[in-house]
């Protein structure tokens, strides 16, 4: 039967965009029904954000058009967009950090009263908003102060107090604890219920599943499938998105670590906040994984270790040699390697080529006598693109123009290049499409059998026993305990990171 006219919120009909020769859609034609979610997947480069910013006005369409409610629509950009009851949730937060909550919420739109800010009504509404979302949020505190989850379900809030008709959230979970993840799925059967559309983007299969209605599939440019997720599997959801079946989801964990390489002995910072007391030892060859709920102090203790956040007390040995480190450039030198969790802020340099970022960090391997070789540089971009199945034009293209699972896959090839020992990632396929992902684990993996020693923080309970050896959970900046990764499940790894809450 034939969806009634009313029944559909938005509609997009052949929809098309080509940066030069490339064509990124290639007439895209998708509806989303009213009080639905619509599940958005694709791999990276497959058209997502391309496809969203047509929809917002950032980038002008070469054909197609937009209906929304049934009446065309063309925004000239992203508060156009908002004022017509379009908002978006980036992955990338773009926050004013150092102004309040409060501000960031009303940013652009300030109330007045009689010429002057009214600061009472804002703080009010504010109030009101998160406390029917049922969030527990420091109106007044800077940005800054919060987590990157705190901060992500701030914008949800924003976006939801614009009385839109239409939310799309991009990537919403990738940095959420499992508690947040059930909130944030609260939250969106509450707004469905109220008539409101959203427009899910995710990677996460499992969510697709639990929290959406429909599901459509993006591949090279083209829509591929679109239909109730009801009627659709996870085999033909990938097979939809990369064109093949992929097996299983995780490759064998065949590594067989040695002996005790790196140790780490009664680690405690100086700052909040706090790790108390840490100590663990990794072997050779193993990959070790780091779980524990947002705050635990997963990141802390890589950045500790790594020589960028201050020690209090402890001691850091590799191999038998001290690594107290006391700077990240002290720690590259001896063979230490960190990929970090918010890559848009300290993983990358946004207005570099793929040059520039691949080869930053292991500039000295590419002199040719006292200057730098650019075919040296190129030559490496080249290989780690080839490795990493980059999806760009060339060695020369903008990272801020790759979609976010292709800037990952830079910045990993970035660290490859140097050869680490000691490999440690901070949630390293978030944002990452699942047959990328799975090539990020064989390579994981690989490392392991070739002597690195690795060590992984993921906030996805799948991924942490699908790719690890062992896995040590964090507990309000404590080490609450260590597990084999084969005799574990969900159920302790949940239970030890609530140990000392």
């Amino acid at each position: 039967m034939a969806e009634k006219k009313e029944d559909i919120i938005l509609s997009i009909r052949d929809m098309s965009k080509s940066f030069g020769r490339n064509r990124v859609l290639d007439h895209i034609s998708m509806d989303v029904k009213r009080g639905i979610v619509m599940g958005l997947m694709g791999e990276n480069g497959a058209g997502k954000s391309t496809m969203m910013k047509c929809l917002f006005g950032i980038y002008h369409m070469d054909e197609g058009s937009i209906y929304l409610d049934g009446k065309p629509a063309s925004f000239s950009g992203p508060k156009d967009a908002l004022e017509n009851g379009v908002a978006m949730v980036h992955q990338e937060l773009n926050q004013c950090l150092e102004r309040s909550v409060v501000d960031n919420l009303f940013l652009g739109r300030y109330p007045v009263n009689n010429g002057v800010i009214d600061e009472a009504r804002m703080k009010k509404e504010a109030a009101d908003l998160f406390r029917r979302l049922g969030m527990t949020v420091n109106l007044t505190q800077p940005m800054r102060r919060m987590s990157v989850s705190q901060r992500q379900m701030c914008e949800i809030a924003k976006a939801i107090s614009y009385n839109s008709k239409i939310i799309v959230l991009d990537e919403p979970t990738s940095s959420l604890t499992e508690p947040e993840v059930r909130r944030l799925f609260a939250i969106m059967r509450q707004l469905t219920a109220q008539g409101i559309s959203i427009i899910y983007i995710s990677h996460k299969m499992d969510e697709i599943f639990e929290i959406c209605d429909e599901v459509s599939v993006l591949r090279d440019g083209n829509l591929v499938m679109s239909k109730p997720v009801g009627e659709t599997s996870f085999n033909e959801l990938i097979a939809a998105m990369v064109g093949r079946s992929l097996e299983k989801r995780f490759p064998p964990v065949d590594n067989e670590p040695g002996e005790v390489i790196l140790s780490v002995q009664h680690l405690s910072t100086k700052f909040a906040p706090y790790l108390q007391d840490i100590s663990f030892d990794v072997r050779e060859g193993e990959i070790f994984g780091l779980y524990g709920l947002v705050g635990a102090g997963r990141t802390e203790l890589l950045e500790t270790i790594f020589g960028v956040r201050t020690r209090a007390s402890g001691r850091v040995y590799y191999n038998g040699q001290l690594m107290n480190f006391d700077s990240a450039k002290e720690a590259m030198e001896h063979g230490f390697a960190l990929i970090t969790e918010e890559r848009k802020m300290n993983g990358m340099f946004a207005k570099g080529d793929l040059i520039f970022n691949t080869t930053i960090t292991n500039l000295s391997k590419y002199m040719s006598g006292a200057a730098l070789s650019n075919p040296k540089m190129r030559r490496a971009t080249e290989n780690e693109i080839r490795i990493m199945h980059t999806k760009c034009m060339g060695p020369d293209d903008s990272i801020s123009g790759l979609s976010g699972g292709n800037q990952q896959k830079v910045i990993f090839g970035k660290w490859l290049e140097r050869d680490p020992v000691v490999f440690m990632m901070d949630d390293p396929t978030r944002g990452i499409d699942v047959g990328a992902k799975y090539e990020i684990y064989q390579l994981i993996i690989e490392m392991a059998k070739r002597g690195k020693t690795i060590l992984v923080v993921s906030s996805e309970m799948p991924e942490i026993l699908g790719i690890t050896n062992r896995i040590g959970v964090m507990s309000n900046g404590r080490l609450a305990g260590i597990v084999n990764t084969k005799e574990t499940d969900q159920e302790e790894l949940l239970r030890l990171s609530a140990k000392y809450l």
